[in-house]
């Protein structure tokens, strides 16, 4: 219900336009969120069993005939998905930090007209069929080499996120009022909790590529789909780009946590367990065989993809 996606809702239907006009924003909202069934069920459709689906959306305040009122995504979007057999897991708040000084909407200081601004968006979290489970010993490794330091666990699993929305650099006019795109970190930590490495990742809201290039510097496959073509101009942009951002984020973990487990060390004495791929101390036996990977190659292929080749940090091999 923001009004910069009025044009291409009404695209996709003409009746959501027609109750617009008509001043029915309760209306407009259903039909709106009907096409957005079509794309839930298809991931039903595709999903497989055991899989995670993360949205996310935020609600939306909009005043339409002179009426101000909430229009609950959220909500209208978890009855869809368990409509079609997704099981609802706990939420993520997004609370988008801000340095905003206005933290109010009406009438300021007299009471019973003014309405809470809305500074979070959701992360909905759905999961098809029962949990994953790992048999085989080679997928067994592999969940092993995919995990992540006991402090990022700490901070990634919790239900509240805080840090700020993304700037995005886009230069053509018709995609910046369309770009509804969220920070690399949001999705570079879906993908990690919720994927092993070489797992495929589906986005089918591709936008920027915010999802894909977050799966590229999480060493996961990913697939994305985009009804608008413009996007594939920043989707594409230049692979060298992305190997180096994707480079220093593995630098910056290995470093951060370095640093963390010098604090933690000098607080409960010698860590127990070390990881034997890159030598630094860690937490809990499950982080001993993670890998964090660097990309030594990437280039653009035919068909609207791009293949990277990796190394581990500090070390050799291939993924």
């Amino acid at each position: 219900m923001i009004a910069m996606w009025d044009d291409l809702f009404t695209q996709m239907s003409p009746k959501i336009g027609k109750q617009l006009d008509n001043k029915n924003g309760n209306r407009a909202f259903e039909l709106m969120h009907q096409e957005l069934d079509k794309v839930w069920k298809e991931i039903w459709r595709v999903a497989k069993n055991n899989s995670f689906v993360c949205i996310n959306i935020g609600d939306a305040a909009r005043t339409i005939d002179n009426r101000f009122q909430l229009y609950s995504n959220h909500s209208r979007i978890i009855s869809a998905m368990k409509n079609l057999g997704f099981d609802t897991l706990p939420v993520i708040l997004w609370r988008k930090t801000t340095n905003a000084p206005n933290k109010f909407m009406g009438s300021g200081m007299l009471p019973s007209g003014a309405y809470v601004t809305l500074e979070h968006e959701y992360i909905l979290i759905f999961r098809k069929g029962n949990k994953r489970t790992f048999s085989a010993e080679k997928d067994k490794a592999k969940r092993m080499e995919s995990s992540f330091f006991w402090e990022e666990r700490n901070s990634w699993f919790s239900d509240i996120w805080n840090f700020k929305g993304t700037l995005q650099k886009i230069e053509l006019k018709d995609l910046r009022a369309r770009s509804a795109a969220f920070p690399f970190e949001l999705a570079f930590r879906l993908v990690n909790m919720y994927s092993l490495q070489q797992d495929t990742v589906l986005d089918p809201f591709l936008g920027t590529g915010t999802t894909a290039h977050a799966c590229i510097a999480a060493g996961r496959n990913s697939i994305g789909i985009e009804i608008d073509k413009n996007f594939s101009k920043l989707i594409f942009r230049d692979p060298e780009e992305i190997k180096l951002n994707a480079n220093q984020l593995a630098s910056n973990r290995i470093t951060t946590h370095i640093k963390f487990m010098e604090d933690y060390e000098s607080k409960k004495g010698p860590a127990k367990h070390s990881n034997s791929r890159h030598g630094f101390p860690v937490v809990t036996k499950q982080e001993t065989k993670m890998v964090i990977y660097n990309i030594c190659d990437i280039f653009r292929t035919e068909n609207n993809s791009v293949k990277a080749v990796y190394k581990p940090a500090f070390n050799t091999g291939s993924l």
